[in-house]
């Protein structure tokens, strides 16, 4: 059976058999571990800045053209290209960035969290020490498809906030059953607790 999820801006969230997607070979992943999922914050975190955009190459068009021609003209819309560049390259490229560089993958293992664009911050969360998943879906989240993902683990951060997760009812679901799964094969790894008893006959 084959469960695939698809949308522009996210990776693939695929289950092939029990959970098996392939994706190429990651040193980072541990011996035997496998990845399930990688995804990115909803798309809707770069609306704002695609029409931002819009907006600057308008008035930088509007600029061109209002400009009148006389000996400075030239200065004035090479100053005017520069400064939309720069706001280009702040209110498109940057959120692009930061958009591209945060990932959140599920594996058969963890839960793992990396952002940065420069300098690169990671967080690992073990499907054993997760108590409790849930997400929160707002009116606007349940039109586009997206919402807060919640992830209850023991340790000192109990409670991990994930904000725009496309999908986060799928994903949810598929983590839960991840947790379910790490913990019936914890169970079936463990000795069986035979006790200390004396069998020996007791003498009077």
């Amino acid at each position: 059976m084959l469960l695939t999820i698809h949308c522009p801006w996210i990776g693939p969230l695929d289950r092939r058999r029990s959970y098996d997607v392939p994706m190429g070979q990651d040193r980072s992943l541990a011996v035997g571990e496998e990845s399930v999922a990688i995804l990115h914050p909803h798309w809707k975190t770069l609306v704002l800045p695609v029409v931002l955009t819009f907006l600057v190459v308008a008035v930088l068009l509007a600029g061109e053209v209002l400009i009148p021609a006389n000996r400075a003209a030239t200065i004035e819309r090479l100053a005017l290209a520069v400064v939309a560049v720069a706001l280009l390259m702040w209110w498109l490229m940057f959120p692009i960035l930061i958009w591209r560089t945060t990932v959140y993958e599920v594996t058969t293992k963890r839960m793992r969290l990396r952002d940065g664009i420069l300098t690169r911050n990671g967080r690992d969360i073990p499907l054993s020490r997760i108590t409790d998943v849930s997400f929160r879906k707002g009116v606007l989240d349940r039109l586009l498809g997206s919402g807060t993902l919640v992830v209850e683990s023991a340790g000192e951060h109990g409670e991990l906030t994930l904000r725009e997760i496309p999908h986060v009812e799928r994903v949810s679901s598929l983590l839960f059953q991840l947790v379910e799964d790490e913990r019936l094969r914890d169970d079936r790894q463990a000795p069986p607790d035979e006790g200390n008893f004396d069998t020996r006959p007791m003498l009077n």
